[in-house]
């Protein structure tokens, strides 16, 4: 799981440390949920519209918060940079670690494709705020059922793998608090398990299980992944916390 021990080498050699984590993560979620509180307050409350519900519902909500569906575009196509950027820095900082299993070329890959989805349903709900949009009903219901998809299985699986790919190098290889790892592992099957959602819709409650224990997860991990292997070895060693060691 480790190899060459890059804080031995010359300043010059080593590899470059990438971007911080935390204020990445942090992006990500506070983009994520405010995309949801902040359109809605604007709505009056008016909850976002279900994709199980009713044709009426969902037209009558896009026809009379334009607004709030711009807004919530805006900040979902926010929220998918940062994310990128983070499953990049991260992919980069657990290699700084010594770690050669794919498990971070996995998360890596998760990462990018769950911010490719959230775009992609950014793209969809774009499309509903449209003004000739809202003259067709059966398209409206259309493009929102895609943007739930995307922004939905669409997002959390690949979601799950980026966490599955933190969190089984961060138990293997020590870089993470136990049971913060073994939370990552139980987030990610959920999210694997919400696949199922594209067949059975009444599994959908598996999704905001998912996604918004993660967005919290991949802030705590920002915080605790050790910035060099000899900081996480110093930690193991002198029985350091892993909090102490990432500050190293």
């Amino acid at each position: 799981m480790t190899g060459t021990n890059f804080d031995t080498l010359p300043e010059t050699r080593r590899p470059q440390a990438g971007p911080p984590l935390p204020p990445l993560a942090i992006s990500v979620i506070a983009l994520s949920m405010i995309s949801i509180m902040l359109p809605m307050l604007l709505a009056g409350g008016a909850n976002y519209p279900s994709p199980f519900g009713p044709e009426e519902e969902i037209v009558g909500w896009f026809r009379m918060h334009p607004t709030s569906a711009i807004l919530t575009v805006l900040l979902q196509f926010a929220a998918s940079v940062p994310l990128a950027i983070y499953a990049a820095a991260v992919w980069s900082r657990l290699n700084r670690l010594g770690v050669r299993a794919p498990g971070p070329a996995i998360g890596f890959a998760g990462g990018i494709l769950a911010s490719a989805a959230m775009a992609v349903s950014a793209a969809f709900t774009w499309a509903l705020t449209r003004p000739e949009m809202l003259e067709h009903p059966e398209l409206i219901r259309l493009l929102h059922d895609l943007a739930f998809f995307a922004g939905g299985p669409a997002y959390v699986v690949p979601f799950g793998l980026l966490v599955a790919g933190i969190a089984v190098p961060g138990l293997l290889a020590r870089l993470l608090p136990r049971w913060l790892a073994i939370v990552g592992l139980v987030l990610a099957g959920i999210a694997m398990i919400a696949t199922l959602v594209v067949a059975i819709p009444e599994l959908a409650i598996l999704l905001p299980i998912a996604r918004f224990p993660s967005l919290a997860w991949i802030v705590a991990c920002a915080f605790l992944l050790p910035r060099s292997r000899a900081a996480a070895n110093r930690g193991a060693q002198s029985g350091v916390s892993t909090t102490e060691a990432a500050r190293r």
